[in-house]
């Protein structure tokens, strides 16, 4: 009877530790998403910047003249 506690309680143990790595994935996962959307958000802000600036900008391009 005692070894079938003392498996019992491993079983539990080893279930417990289980619910603590799920749970540190899940965090970890839900956090590098959050990263990315937070980059992504940056990067769209940046190129809008971007393209105001280069539509404010005006070049013009003329073939040199020779003599």
């Amino acid at each position: 009877m005692t070894i079938m506690k003392k498996l019992k309680k491993e079983k539990l143990r080893n279930q417990v530790k289980s619910r603590f790595y799920y749970l540190f994935w899940g965090l970890a996962t839900v956090s590098v998403f959050a990263g990315q959307l937070y980059v992504g958000s940056g990067y769209r802000s940046y190129a809008e910047s971007l393209n105001r600036i280069f539509d404010a900008v005006e070049v013009e391009m003329t073939r040199p003249k020779f003599y």
